[in-house]
Parts: C-alpha cells; structure tokens; sequence
C-alpha cells in the first residue's frame, strides 16, 4: 500500500518551509525513523524522519532551496515496483514513527504536529484552519476533512458549526490567456542594485518586532553594575569550569541574577504577558530565560529551562550547548518555545546602551552592553572598575516605572554580590 507523507502542519504559525537538503531520491529504500530531507521553516532548519520503511516512489519535485507548502506531498513511500498514482494513496502527513510514540507526548519531536492528542485523532489542518475551528467552538477531531489527503478545510469546519459554507474563487487568467509576469528591476535612480528574498528566520524576525512595535507601550530603563567583584569570582571559576568543558561566561551569572530577581516579592509583574482577548494579566509563576543567538541566517532565541533548577555552571553548559545548535541550525523547536523573559547580549560585539525590542507577547527584555574598565567614585575616591552596562525595555501597559527600576536594582544587586548567586 502507497502512503503519502505530507509536510505536516506543526503549529507556531507555520504554513511553509524550504528545501535544504535531500537525503533521499526515488527509488531509494529507506528505514523508519531515517531522515529524508531538511526543511528550514521560520523556525529552524528540521531534519524530517520517514514514518515508515518502504521504497519511495514518489519524491516532491522542488528542489534544494525551492519552497514547499503545509499539506505538499513530501515523498510518497511504498513497494520496490509499486507505482505512484495521486489521489489514490493512504495519507501519512499524521503518522508517527513508533520511537516518537515512545518520547514525552509533551515535547516537540522532528516535523511532528504540536500534540500528540491531534495525531492520535488524526486531525489534519492549517494553522488558519484550527484559528477559525477555535472562533466557531468545533472539535476538529469530529469534522470531516473533504481536503487533498483528508485536510479539513474552512467549509468543513464551517459545515460543521452549522454556518454557510462558501467557495472561494480562484483566480481567473487574462482574457488574452497571457501569464501575468512580475518585472523588477535591478537598478533605481542612482545605480544598480541586489535584492535577497525576505524569507527564514529573517522574515520571522521581522514580523516578530513589527508585531512588538504594534503590539506593546515599550519604555527602556538603562543603568550600569559594578561586576569587579563577579569578574574576579568568574576569573577563579572558569579555569575548574574549562576542566568540565564548560565556559563560563558573564551571561550564565546574568541569568541566575534575572531569575532570582523575578522570584523576588513584587516583581513578578516583569514575568508576566497580557492576554488581549480576556484582558487579562497573566503573571507566569515558572521561569524559562531566553537568550539572543546571532547566526548566519538572523537571529534566534533558545529558552533556558527550569532555571530554578540549575546552578550557575550548569546554565553556562546549557547556554554553550543551545546556541551552539543554534548556530548549526540544527535546533529543536521545542528549545526555543516556552520562553517567559529574554536577554540579548551585546557587549559581545560592542556597543554599550540600546533599546532592545520586546520578544512579544513577554513583558520585558534586558539588554547587555559592553564591559569596560571606567573610573567611578567610592567612598570618595577615584578608582578604576569594570562596569557592565544594562538597557531594560519593558511594557509600560503592564509595568510601571517605578516597578521596573526596582527590578532592575535587584539584578544589579546580585551581579555586585555574586557569592548571593549559586
């Protein structure tokens, strides 16, 4: 029997994907669980496993660097013989690998679907499908799907819910049958020019600040540490750090620092969002750190988990082994979900104050700047100290600015007292 794997709908938003890399052609025999192609989405670059083992006999035309659509067929697998016929084959977009069904049902696996509750039902849906089955109150799981492969589409959910359903029209061609054809130009008023697709995690960079900008009432804060002393206790550390094959940097210390500030009475309005649909502050009583990753292709966030959990070492591994993968574009999804709090590190470059934007729909974000040696006043002296400069952008519809100043002071606080942080 000839079943069709189909680029799955894995939520976040997404509704396309890149070719990167074919790791399969037609005719070739494959294992379950083998990977056949990588996918870049918005998100990561996704090495998709096959669902099960067979011959694919079908492979999906585009090639490396071409696009391809939730719901496209991605191969089609089947018999050594066997021929493809479309239309008439088992759809296989939902199945999963029996190593998958082994993982935490919670966890994003591969190119899976978000839940393993829709995969056992079988619910096979764009992500504007599932928006519109959420505003008409419909069990996907219930509807009948009349789409390619058994994809529900609006009229089924529509159907569903009792409402007119309506087809949309298609595009009509040109009374001349002529194709319309796009013209750009490579060149304006002042000489020749390049132009890149806005795509990847590019184009989700920048739909993520433009919806920050739209989104928030965003005000920065910028204030300086005195860390002479935690440099001093990071200087002594790194070399029993290097010994483990961890390297410590001042990012690990900012983290636990943010994380003990946002434990402390009154600041948790910082770890919080606004759902705009209650009207609702939901302050998050769990906090997961993101951090700011540059890679070749923009930026991403990887989230640090159950901080409560770990000690200063053991986020300093975390953060090298994250953005690592990050940068190899081989990250999981699920890494970078879940975040509550961002910190974006820019001192590493250079630079000291910025306003850093906003990773919406969170209520704050801290920025760092470059470390310097500077000479500042103490007990009514002159002397030189290494001061790291730090630009908190924050809602100003959820918190004030008393609140964030106060927040602020705590992180400073532990950065110029490191033994507090552990």
């Amino acid at each position: 029997m000839t079943y069709e794997f189909r680029f799955p709908d894995v939520g976040q938003g997404i509704t396309e994907g890149q070719i990167v890399k074919w790791r399969v052609k037609e005719s070739d025999s494959v294992k379950e669980d083998q990977v056949i192609v990588e996918i870049e989405t918005d998100k990561a670059v996704v090495e998709v496993p096959s669902p099960k083992a067979g011959v694919i006999i079908h492979r999906h035309k585009s090639n490396e660097g071409e696009k391809i659509n939730v719901g496209d067929v991605i191969v089609a697998i089947g018999e050594k013989g066997e021929k493809y016929v479309p239309g008439k084959a088992v759809s296989a977009s939902m199945a999963v690998p029996e190593s998958a069904k082994k993982k935490d049902a919670g966890a994003v696996v591969g190119f899976l679907p978000g839940s393993m509750s829709e995969l056992d039902k079988g619910v096979f849906a764009m992500p504007s499908v599932r928006k519109l089955a959420t505003e008409l109150k419909v069990d996907l799981s219930k509807a009948n799907g009349s789409g390619p492969g058994g994809r529900i589409t609006e009229d089924d959910v529509k159907k569903a819910a009792g409402v007119s359903a309506t087809t949309s029209q298609k595009p009509q061609p040109s009374e001349q049958g002529e194709s319309q054809m796009k013209v750009t130009k490579k060149y304006d008023l002042w000489g020749f020019v390049h132009r890149e697709p806005l795509r990847g995690i590019r184009k989700a960079t920048a739909e993520k600040m433009s919806l920050s900008a739209s989104k928030t009432a965003a005000v920065t804060n910028f204030d300086e540490a005195d860390i002479t002393d935690l440099a001093a206790l990071r200087e002594k550390e790194k070399v029993a750090a290097e010994k483990k094959g961890i390297k410590l940097t001042f990012l690990a210390f900012v983290v636990k620092a943010v994380f003990e500030s946002l434990k402390k009475p009154g600041h948790g309005i910082v770890n919080s969002s606004l759902d705009e649909q209650t009207q609702e502050i939901i302050i998050k009583e769990y906090v997961s750190i993101g951090f700011a990753v540059a890679t070749e292709a923009g930026l991403v966030v990887p989230v640090i988990k159950r901080v409560e959990q770990k000690a200063v070492l053991a986020i300093a591994r975390e953060l090298g082994e994250l953005a690592e993968k990050a940068r190899s574009r081989k990250i999981d999804m699920a890494d970078m979900m879940g975040g509550t709090f961002t910190i974006t590190n820019l001192g590493s470059i250079g630079g000291t104050f910025f306003t850093p934007i906003i990773n919406y729909p969170e209520a704050a974000i801290l920025g760092i700047g470059k470390i310097a040696e500077k000479p500042v006043v103490r007990d009514g002296k002159i002397v030189v100290r290494r001061i790291m400069p730090l630009s908190l952008t924050y809602d100003h519809r959820l918190i004030d600015g008393a609140q964030a100043a106060a927040f602020l002071n705590a992180v400073i606080s532990y950065l110029e007292n490191p033994k507090q942080l552990k």
